[in-house]
C-alpha cells in the first residue's frame, strides 16, 4: 500500500518554492517517524494532482530527496522511504513532571529582560502608515545582484571562506574593501589589524563596553540617546552619566571630571539628528587628550547624505588613538544582515577580537564573503544612490506634510538621514498617542525610550520615512495631526 497522497497538504503562506515545500513535507514526515522506512510514496502523478501542482515539480522534489537519501527509487516500482533515511535519535526520558520545580527567580543570577525598547510591533508591515525607523524597503533593495553575490560566495572557489572556522580572523576581502573604500569616505585611515567585524553595531557597542568598562569606571552618554546603548552600559554596572545635548550635539564642557569613556553619535545624533560642529569635535578630542578618556563614536547612517556632504568622522580628527569607531551595514544594505565593524587602536582591537572569539567566534563566513562581493562589484554604491534619491523625495514630501498639518519638528538633520525628531503640543503624551494611532494603521515611535529611566519625558516622537511609500506619507501625517487634535 502506498502512502495516501491526501496525507500531504501545502501551506499557502510558505515562503519558498513549491518544490522546497514538498521536500520539507517529506523530510519532516520521515524525521518525525510518520513515514516509515520501506513505505511506498504516492506516485508523482497522484501527488501532483492532489496538491494542484505540475508533475515535474513533484518529480524534481523526489529526485532531490533521493539524492539526500530520504527516498529511494526502485526501477519501475516508484519511490520508497529509504531504509537508511536520516532519523532523529530516541531517548527514554522517563515520566516528565507536569510542572517545573526550579525557582527561577532565585536561580537567575543576572536579569536581561524588562528593558524599555522602542515600540515596534512584529507585524509592522501590515500597517498602512509605518513611520518606524531602521527597517528596509524591499522596493529599494537589489535582490537580484545580492542573490548573484550569494551564489558566487557559494562556489567552489570560495568554499573555504564559506565553511572554514576563521577562529579570530575575518574575511580578508571584506576587510580590504572596508579599509580601502569605506573608511576613507569618512576620512579614516586604518590598517587591517585595526578593524574587527561584528554582528552589527549593537554587538560592536557591547564588545566595546565589555572591554573598556568595569563597575569602578564612569561612562558619559548623550541624553536623549539610543536606548540599546543605555541597556548595554547598565549591564556593565559602571557609573552612567547622562549629558543633555543641545542643537549641536553633546557639549564637551558639560562632561564631569573623572570620566573614563564617552559615547557619542557626533555626526548624526540619535534621535535628534543634530550634527556636532568640527570645532566642538576638536574640543571633545582635546578634552579626551587632557583627561585621558576614550571616545566611542557610533557613526550610523552616514551613507544617507542626500541633503549635503556629511562632516568628517570624529575618528578622522583623532591623532592620539583615543577614538573607537563603530560602523554598520544595517542601514545601507538591510537590518537583518547584522554585520558591522569596529575601528580602533591595535591594542583595543586585540582585546575585542579575543572577546568576540569567546562569544561568537566570528560572523558567518558566507555572509562576509557575500558582502565583500556586493561591495567590490559596485552593487553597494548603486544601492546607496538609489536609497538617497528615494529618501530625498520622501523627506521633501514629509517636510511639506508636516508644515501643512501644523506639526513641530524638534530637530533638523543637516545632510540627510531617514527620520524627523518631533515635538508634540503641550499636554500630548506621545506614548498614548502611539497607541491610539495603531487603530488607524499608523505607527510612530514615542520618544520616552530615548531618555533615562528617571525621566518621564513623553513630549517627543520620531517619524521615519525609510519604510513607508512616498504616496502614503501625506495622509499618514494628516492622521497623526487629527489624532493629536482629538486628544484631551
Amino acid at each position: 500500500m502506498a502512502i495516501p497522497a491526501e496525507s500531504f497538504f501545502l501551506d499557502p503562506n510558505y515562503e519558498g518554492t513549491l518544490q522546497q515545500q514538498i521536500q520539507q513535507l517529506v523530510t519532516e514526515g520521515v524525521l518525525s517517524g510518520r513515514l516509515k522506512p520501506g513505505e511506498r510514496m504516492p506516485s508523482s502523478r497522484k501527488l501532483a494532482a492532489h496538491l494542484g501542482v505540475s508533475r515535474i515539480t513533484v518529480t524534481l522534489a523526489y529526485t532531490e530527496l533521493v539524492a539526500n537519501d530520504y527516498l529511494s527509487a526502485r526501477g519501475r516500482s516508484g519511490y520508497f522511504v529509504s531504509d537508511t533515511a536520516p532519523s532523529l535519535p530516541e531517548f527514554d526520558t522517563g515520566t516528565r513532571k507536569g510542572t517545573e520545580s526550579v525557582d527561577w527567580s532565585r536561580a537567575i543570577g543576572q536579569r536581561f529582560s524588562g528593558y524599555e525598547s522602542l515600540a515596534r510591533p512584529p507585524d509592522w508591515r501590515s500597517y498602512r502608515y509605518p513611520f518606524i525607523y531602521g527597517q528596509a524597503d524591499a522596493g529599494l533593495f537589489d535582490h537580484q545582484n545580492w542573490r548573484l553575490c550569494a551564489l558566487k560566495a557559494l562556489g567552489q572557489r570560495d568554499f573555504d571562506a564559506m565553511t572554514a572556522d576563521y577562529y579570530e580572523r575575518d574575511d580578508e576581502k571584506l576587510i580590504e574593501f572596508i579599509t580601502r573604500h569605506i573608511l576613507p569616505r569618512r576620512g579614516i585611515a586604518a590598517r587591517p589589524e585595526e578593524v574587527l567585524l561584528t554582528l552589527g553595531a549593537q554587538n560592536a557597542l557591547w564588545l566595546t563596553a565589555q572591554v573598556l568598562l568595569t563597575q569602578r569606571r564612569k561612562a558619559a552618554i548623550e541624553n536623549p540617546c539610543y536606548p540599546g546603548l543605555r541597556d548595554i552600559l547598565e549591564q556593565t554596572r559602571c557609573k552612567l552619566l547622562p549629558v543633555d545635548v543641545d542643537a549641536q550635539g553633546m557639549p564637551p564642557e558639560r562632561l564631569e571630571p573623572g570620566i573614563d569613556v564617552v559615547f557619542t553619535t557626533a555626526s548624526h545624533h540619535c534621535p535628534t539628528n543634530a550634527t556636532m560642529p568640527v570645532e566642538r569635535r576638536r574640543d571633545l578630542l582635546a578634552r579626551a587628550r587632557r583627561d585621558g578618556f576614550i571616545v566611542v563614536e557610533d557613526d550610523y547612517e552616514f551613507e544617507m547624505s542626500f541633503a549635503g556632504a556629511p562632516s568628517p568622522a570624529l575618528k578622522s580628527l583623532d591623532g592620539d588613538g583615543s577614538v573607537v569607531y563603530i560602523g554598520s551595514f544595517s542601514k545601507s544594505v538591510f537590518p537583518g544582515l547584522r554585520l558591522g565593524y569596529l575601528v580602533g587602536s591595535q591594542a583595543f582591537i586585540r582585546e575585542a577580537r579575543a572577546l568576540r572569539a569567546l562569544v561568537v567566534r566570528h560572523p558567518p563566513g558566507h555572509i562576509q564573503r557575500t558582502v565583500a562581493y556586493f561591495l567590490s562589484l559596485g552593487h553597494f554604491d548603486a544601492q546607496i544612490r538609489r536609497m538617497r534619491t528615494a529618501y530625498a523625495r520622501r523627506r521633501a514630501v514629509m517636510d511639506e506634510a508636516i508644515g501643512d498639518n501644523g506639526l513641530t519638528p524638534a530637530g533638523r538633520e543637516t545632510f540627510g538621514g531617514s527620520s524627523f525628531w518631533m515635538l508634540a503640543p503641550e499636554g500630548v503624551n506621545t506614548s498614548d498617542l502611539a497607541l491610539r494611532l495603531r487603530d488607524k494603521g499608523v505607527l510612530i515611535e514615542p520618544g520616552r525610550a530615548f531618555f533615562g529611566p528617571g525621566e518621564e519625558n513623553h513630549s517627543y516622537y520620531r517619524l521615519a520615512y525609510s519604510s513607508i511609500p512616498e504616496e502614503r506619507i501625506p495622509q499618514g501625517i494628516g492622521l497623526i495631526a487629527q489624532a493629536m487634535g482629538a486628544m484631551p
